[in-house]
C-alpha cells in the first residue's frame, strides 16, 4: 500500500515515531506498515483493542462512554489513538474502531461505520468512513483512510 510506504518515509525523514490501536482492523494496520522496508526506525507498534476491556486497560477508553455508546464512535477513536500514543511514547498515532461487517450487534448496527482518528502532541481528529465493501475490503480502506489521516496532518 503506497500510503504505507509514503508514511514510514516521511517519519524517517521527520525523525518521528508512529504507534496504533486497532479494534475492527485487527492488527491490519501494523502489518501494512511493518510490510515497508525501514519501518522499525518510526514504528514503535500497536495495540490490538477488539475488546472493550483492553480499550479500558490499555488505552485508558472512559468505559462509561464504552457503555453508553459502544466503541463504534468518534470520542472512542479519539481515546484510542491518544491512549497508545501515551502509552507508547509517539509523535504520532493512528486508531481505527467500527464495524466492519458482515453483521450487525446491538451496541454496533451500522455495518460499514468506522472511525480512525490520529493524534499528535498539538491535536486529537477523527473521520467517519460508512464503507459498503466486504469485510475485507472494509478493513483495508479503513487502514488506507488512517494512513491518509496522517498523511494530510503530518506537518501540521
Amino acid at each position: 500500500m503506497d500510503e504505507a510506504a509514503r508514511v514510514i518515509r516521511l517519519l524517517t525523514e521527520k525523525n518521528q515515531t508512529l504507534a496504533t490501536a486497532e479494534s475492527c482492523t485487527g492488527g491490519l494496520l501494523g502489518k501494512l506498515l511493518t510490510d515497508v522496508p525501514g519501518a522499525s526506525a518510526v514504528y514503535l507498534g500497536g495495540v490490538i483493542s477488539y475488546a472493550y476491556a483492553v480499550k479500558e486497560k490499555l488505552l485508558g477508553v472512559d468505559p462509561a462512554v464504552l457503555e453508553e455508546t459502544g466503541a463504534v464512535c468518534e470520542e472512542v477513536a479519539i481515546q484510542m489513538a491518544q491512549g497508545v500514543r501515551k502509552h507508547l511514547g509517539a509523535d504520532f498515532a493512528l486508531a481505527t474502531t467500527g464495524n466492519a461487517g458482515p453483521s450487525a450487534d446491538p451496541k454496533n448496527p451500522n455495518v460499514g461505520e468506522i472511525y480512525v482518528a490520529l493524534a499528535c502532541e498539538k491535536t486529537s481528529l477523527c473521520r467517519k468512513l460508512t464503507l459498503h465493501g466486504s469485510r475485507e475490503e472494509n478493513r483495508t480502506e479503513a487502514c488506507r483512510a488512517a494512513l491518509k489521516l496522517l498523511l494530510e496532518n503530518i506537518y501540521a
